[in-house]
């Protein structure tokens, strides 16, 4: 999104919960706060001095203006890539707009298939070799026949950008290809996180992985392929018109991403003489003669050019502007080696710098390492500023509206790159679906939480036998109120996305689903509480952040909340504490459970007490002063007698009195099974609000492991979780 949708929740907005739950408290109006929201526009400014960019700027040295009026800056950051790390490390801090947006863009039209061929070996070493973990890559095609397709949204995963480019315009599409935001486009191996080419560029080894070889590649891209060598002027000049007004349209979807975009464009270009008009000499002093002894003879087009195409051209650079995309154009023609082309590759060059030089990029030719060849500019995009301003009275109109960043005092020679102007934002029901896709797909990328949906996770990792995966379910709680709001018709679309992102930015395992929800039915449940949704992940051992997105399919209201899980080891781990469970009540929520997809783990069901299953509250709501029902989960406590200790929290980090946790008897577990206890909380006079519940248990060893929850005091009469 072009526009960030911060929002103000009563009491519960700000707070960032433990690795057992996130997001605001859950159901009815006690579980979730009031909301309203802000539209604040982030602008992504670089300043360059001497090719190098210039750090140690504050906000009051810089002005924004929208038009004539000036806007106060709202929110200030900036991101310096030199500075950070060269290892993937907590990347959900980094801001969206800030963090780099590389589009590769693969023209199948103006490029030969042996080119394009190479083309993805270059790619793939450009992402490996340069770019900053906290970039963002996508892959697209593009073809006089398809025009521009997404292959892989913007993503961090470096092992789904390697399989997106091994398996790039191949007739053998990926079974894993179930991903309906394209941020998962091959499968990896859960157990070790393997894909063809982690931690190397592509090669031919690699593309015979994905079990398709060199000569069924280019059978497969010369099928797509209608490259200028094999065209008339005529068919070329169409083509090139079909080309500018697809790349339009792609520039107007690129602006819906935030951030700054970096097409990188991957061609072999177009003959720029066929809009503009021969440029050769001789040829053009032929013309003219003929012109004076026989005018009806020259054709005027290959003479003066065509004015509709270069109309046509001039929209698509200006399009890209608008958009905040710089075209990076990679001249892929000599990567095919000498004698394939001979000497029309100057035509299409003649064409790529245009489209370069018109949206503030660069065109890079004759190279041997395009890592290396970008690389000032790499450098020069490395610190960028995050200005932020509100605009008052902003139309959902669509509307495109002009900025104008100002340097204070700036020094002779230094240049302020900024995005010109942003679109105000549309319904959502006129957006098309690949807008919504990428809306969706940044928003879970981003890690930011939010939404007008107020909802909330549990998350716990339980052991399965001896294997390595750990069966993660996930209790996703959402508010039906929020969810109805505005809401059209008798039947809500609800979208349900879960993606487990480990410490890399790679995506390990996720689910996706849709429930078509019968008013009619169910909507009395709903407006009373909620949805419950009960889903799964299986994750090897690692650190993880859990992304959880609830949409209104028809209104586009959503909820997005950010989960950390660790999940141990457990066969080499020591005692493991899971979260506290609260069992709720019967016939709170409306159910839903996942559809089983792939092969089912045989895992029995982790919600056990005393031998009877329950299912847990996500975001626990107590009463005050009254007794709590409450089950604790262990691995690994070995033997002896254990005792259990409580401790509050509240939200500012306070330790509060810690009430009465009393244990209940035993349940032992077996080889890969846990220990079970139930026990009685009863939590002491607190003011309604939202507090942490931290339970150790001790053994005969000192301390064994501290867990916590979120919970909330309700107020006096109100329900109970």
């Amino acid at each position: 999104m072009t526009l960030k949708k911060r929002q103000l929740a009563a009491a519960a907005a700000a707070i960032v919960w433990t690795a057992a739950a996130a997001g605001p408290p859950p159901a009815l109006a006690q579980r979730f706060g009031e909301a309203t929201e802000v539209v604040s526009i982030e602008i992504p400014v670089e300043v360059v001095r001497d090719g190098e960019p210039v750090r140690g700027l504050a906000a009051a040295d810089f002005e924004v203006y929208e038009g004539r009026k000036k806007q106060a800056v709202s929110s200030f950051e900036v991101v310096d890539l030199a500075a950070a790390p060269r290892t993937a490390v907590a990347l959900p801090t980094l801001p969206i707009a800030a963090r780099r947006h590389f589009l590769l863009l693969f023209d199948f039209s103006f490029a030969e298939p042996k080119s394009i061929l190479k083309a993805r070996q270059v790619a793939s070493e450009l992402v490996l070799k340069a770019l900053n973990p906290s970039d963002l890559v996508a892959v697209a095609t593009y073809s006089t026949a398809q025009g521009p397709q997404l292959v892989l949204g913007f993503t961090s995963d470096r092992r789904q950008i390697d399989a997106a480019l091994a398996t790039l315009g191949t007739s053998k599409k990926s079974e894993r290809a179930r991903d309906p935001l394209r941020l998962v486009v091959a499968e990896t191996n859960p157990a070790n996180g393997a894909a063809p080419g982690q931690g190397q560029p592509l090669t031919d080894a690699v593309t015979e992985g994905h079990g398709t070889s060199e000569e069924a590649l280019l059978t497969d891209f010369s099928l797509m392929s209608t490259s200028s060598d094999r065209a008339n002027r005529t068919d070329l000049a169409n083509r090139i018109t079909a080309l500018s007004r697809s790349m339009s349209d792609l520039a107007k979807l690129m602006a819906g991403v935030e951030g700054r975009k970096e097409v990188v464009y991957l061609s072999e270009g177009f003959d720029s003489s066929l809009l503009t008009g021969s440029t050769d000499k001789a040829e053009v002093e032929d013309m003219n003669s003929s012109a004076l002894d026989e005018p009806y003879m020259v054709d005027t087009e290959k003479r003066y050019g065509s004015t509709r195409s270069l109309n046509v051209l001039g929209k698509m650079y200006e399009a890209f502007r608008r958009a905040d995309c710089v075209v990076q154009a990679v001249d892929i023609g000599g990567l095919r080696g000498s004698g394939d082309l001979g000497g029309k590759r100057a035509s299409g060059q003649d064409g790529l710098l245009l489209m370069a030089k018109e949206t503030g990029g660069e065109l890079y030719q004759n190279f041997n390492d395009l890592s290396a060849a970008m690389g000032q500019m790499l450098k020069r995009t490395s610190v960028t500023y995050l200005l932020s301003i509100q605009p008052e009275k902003l139309k959902a109109d669509g509307a495109y509206h002009p900025l104008k960043v100002e340097l204070k005092n700036a020094p002779r020679g230094t240049r302020v790159v900024f995005r010109p102007g942003y679109y105000a934002p549309k319904p959502f029901a006129q957006r098309n679906p690949l807008e919504r896709l990428l809306d969706t797909g940044s928003t879970i990328v981003s890690g930011e939480q939010g939404g007008t949906i107020q909802s909330a996770v549990l998350a716990a990792p339980f052991r399965v036998g001896a294997g390595e995966l750990a069966y993660v379910p996930l209790l996703i709680e959402i508010d039906g109120p929020g969810l109805l709001a505005d809401h059209p018709g008798d039947t809500l679309p609800a979208e349900i996305y879960a993606y487990a992102i480990d410490s890399g930015g790679a995506v390990r395992d996720f689910f996706t689903q849709t429930l078509g929800l019968d008013l009619a039915k169910v909507g009395a449940t709903l407006r009373k509480s909620g949805l419950k949704f009960f889903g799964h992940l299986d994750l090897p051992p690692g650190d993880y952040s859990l992304r959880v997105l609830v949409k209104n399919g028809k209104t586009g209201a959503y909820s997005l909340r950010a989960v950390a899980l660790q999940v141990p080891a457990f066969a080499a781990a020591g005692p493991v504490l899971l979260p506290p469970f609260f069992p709720e009540p019967a016939g709170r929520w409306l159910l839903a459970r996942e559809v089983q997809r792939g092969k089912p783990q045989d895992v029995p069901y982790p919600f056990l007490s005393q031998q009877e299953p329950y299912i847990p509250a996500s975001r626990p709501v107590l009463g005050p002063g009254q007794d709590a029902r409450l089950s604790l989960v262990a691995y690994n406590l070995g033997e002896g007698d254990v005792q259990a200790d409580a401790k509050i929290v509240a939200g500012d980090g306070k330790e509060l009195p810690s009430g009465d946790l009393t244990l209940g008897d035993r349940e032992r577990g077996g080889a890969s099974l846990p220990d079970r206890w139930t026990a009685t909380f009863r939590p002491p006079a607190l003011p309604p609000g939202e507090y942490q519940l931290r339970v150790t248990l001790t053994g005969a060893a000192g301390a064994i492991q501290t867990s916590s929850i979120a919970f909330l005091v309700a107020k006096a009469g109100g329900s109970r979780g």
